[in-house]
């Protein structure tokens, strides 16, 4: 989307068509957001970025935490679990180079978003601890990372959107995700550290995205996955939520109660992302008076959050379910 996501969005608004797209790559999103927000407006039409794996299950499964507490949710934290079969899983390539050139430009997008001058989001309720690079989860029994999609920030413009607009309590929200063992964390850490130094310089940019399965250990790799790969694996991804319950003021004191949900859905990448796509562009289109009143760039949360799409992912494989009920 980086080098050729534009020209469709502006074709879209300047031909009065709206627009869905399942990027994960945060400046793409924002600085269409930057440029084409007003005109869309104008013209009525309505651009949802991140509607694909990046990022509904994340920003719906907040929304629908949100709306299964009784009282207000004020903090959310999410952890990925994807499990594969006896083949093994992979991902395509251009994911790869999306984080190769995003980590690479990390300075434009504080840039752009200074350019943006996003209303500060208020914390509400006890501030959410941020987690370290690494850390055993007792929860699964296994190591977890911050998760390093753009989950995060697509979470944060909808709660800003929601807070502003709407007047709804801002959730503040962390994401991570389940990478098994110590051995996997040392793995990991030895293949972060070599990427995030090749990835400063145009050489090493260069070796990453010319021999992405080398330097992902086969993880990443130009064909992709199998269909028998994309057959055996799946994803979980569980929310644990706390706030205060009905009659608590969130500015005193500490959460008194917490709930646990979760999204599961078939294969990531090709498999629940052209479903979540698919009935986010429904959603657009049967459930248009429940949209914002105007057109805009929107994250999917701020654009569906008083639609059906969680009912039409539920019927299509991707499943939001309440694990633990609210406990005061």
């Amino acid at each position: 989307y980086r080098f050729f996501g534009e020209p469709v969005v502006e074709a879209c608004v300047e031909n009065g068509a709206s627009c869905i797209d399942i990027s994960g790559e945060p400046q793409f999103l924002e600085g269409m957001y930057l440029k084409y927000n007003e005109k869309a407006a104008e013209k009525g039409v309505y651009i949802i970025g991140s509607c694909g794996f990046d990022s509904i299950p994340a920003d719906m499964g907040v929304l629908y935490t949100r709306d299964k507490l009784k009282g207000t949710l004020t903090a959310v934290e999410s952890f990925l679990t994807v499990k594969s079969g006896p083949e093994g899983s992979c991902i395509h390539d251009g994911t790869w180079k999306s984080a190769v050139y995003g980590l690479a430009d990390q300075d434009k997008l504080r840039k752009l978003r200074k350019k943006i001058g996003y209303a500060p989001v208020p914390v509400v309720g006890a501030k959410l601890k941020r987690r370290g690079l690494a850390f055993y989860n007792q929860e699964f029994k296994e190591y977890s990372i911050p998760f390093m999609g753009s989950d995060v920030s697509v979470v944060k413009r909808s709660q800003r959107y929601l807070h502003t607009v709407l007047h709804e309590t801002p959730v503040q929200y962390g994401a991570y995700v389940n990478v098994g063992g110590l051995g996997s964390v040392i793995k990991l850490m030895f293949a972060g550290i070599l990427f995030l130094l090749l990835v400063k310089f145009s050489f090493g940019r260069k070796l990453l995205t010319k021999y992405p399965e080398f330097f992902s250990a086969g993880r990443f790799t130009k064909k992709g996955p199998t269909q028998k790969q994309m057959d055996g694996t799946s994803f979980t991804m569980t929310f644990f939520g706390e706030g205060y319950s009905e009659g608590q003021d969130p500015q005193n004191g500490k959460p008194n109660i917490k709930i646990c949900t979760e999204v599961k859905g078939p294969e990531p990448g090709y498999v629940a992302t052209p479903i979540a796509m698919v009935q986010a562009a429904l959603s657009l289109l049967e459930d248009a008076a429940c949209l914002p009143k105007k057109g805009g760039v929107y994250s999917p949360g701020a654009a569906f959050s008083k639609t059906k799409l969680i009912d039409r992912l539920n019927q299509r494989g991707v499943e939001f379910s309440v694990i633990s009920k609210p406990e005061v």
